[in-house]
């Protein structure tokens, strides 16, 4: 279990240092900032000099060196459209993210596990065609359009929830279906599949001709050891929402680091794209790391 933790964290590593390298090229590939804050009718020493600000004339390796070690110490930089600390807005906008990524994620666990379970109990019959047609559909549909129709169906035509903004919980209905489709249908397609391939185990019937009860034999033995990989993908879609969450929080206006994203990138704030890909991508290493070591919690033979 040493080893197999050590090995973890160091791939962490790994892929943090790739994923902050990314973010610092994109940043720098994506356009002058200079141009944006001063207009079209600047002179150049004006340009000179706010490049100099900004620590752009410097060599790129440079910048990369500055970078990498404000960013270590937990120093992100500041806006260049904001004139705030990124660390500070990011933390702000952080609370909405999660309460939409935790909705989903609930929402898609809770309807896509039992749903896998109903599929793979009956296999070959109604339920599962109507399951695997249901995941394939989730699977398939944008998520923009399908924010875009719940929108103008429940919020414009009947008027029953709001159509975007944060608030009470009725704001967070709309948001959280969307999404939630997505990650749903991938739970359900795997939980099916793994779900059917455990029943046909022979320790399966061995437990069933001592006389244990369906529900038993489904949810004590068979769901246990058809978990791991669900949990693995579970894990997966949840930082994969990281960055659905751009289009869901444009639909309804929700103020969380998608639409925040969205201004930095339309201002070419480069800082606060990094800072934004930073937290990203430490947060979605941060959740496959604990998925794998739940995974070998839950399944014995990889401990």
């Amino acid at each position: 279990m040493i080893r197999f933790i050590a090995g973890k964290l160091g791939a962490v590593l790994v892929t943090l240092f790739l994923a902050l390298s990314g973010a610092f090229l994109l940043g720098r590939l994506s356009g002058d900032p200079v141009a944006n804050i001063l207009g079209p009718f600047a002179t150049p020493d004006q340009v000179d000099a706010l490049r100099a600000t900004l620590g752009l004339d410097r060599p790129l390796a440079a910048q990369y060196a500055d970078y990498l070690g404000s960013t270590l110490v937990g120093d992100l930089g500041e806006s260049l459209q904001f004139y705030q600390s990124n660390l500070g807005m990011i933390l702000d906008r952080m609370p909405y993210t999660l309460q939409l990524l935790g909705a989903g994620m609930l929402l898609a666990v809770l309807l896509g596990v039992p749903l896998g379970i109903l599929a793979a109990t009956r296999e070959g019959g109604l339920w599962d065609r109507a399951a695997s047609a249901l995941a394939v559909l989730g699977q398939s549909v944008p998520v923009f359009w399908l924010g875009m129709m719940l929108v103008a169906v429940f919020a414009v035509q009947l008027g029953l929830l709001p159509a975007g903004q944060a608030g009470g919980l009725s704001n967070l209905v709309l948001p959280a279906v969307t999404m939630a489709m997505y990650p749903m249908a991938h739970i359900a397609r795997l939980t099916r599949s793994t779900m059917a391939e455990v029943l046909r185990e022979p320790y399966i019937a061995s437990v069933r001709a001592r006389g244990l009860a369906g529900w038993r034999v489904i949810f004590v033995h068979a769901l246990r050891n058809a978990s791991p990989p669900v949990l693995t993908v579970a894990a997966l879609q949840t930082g994969m929402l990281l960055s659905g969450a751009v289009a869901v929080e444009y639909v309804y206006s929700w103020p969380g680091l998608g639409s925040l994203a969205l201004q930095a990138i339309q201002f070419r704030d480069f800082p606060l794209v990094q800072a934004i890909v930073v937290v990203g991508a430490i947060s979605f290493v941060l959740i496959n790391l604990i998925a794998d070591l739940l995974y070998a919690v839950v399944d014995p033979r990889l401990r």
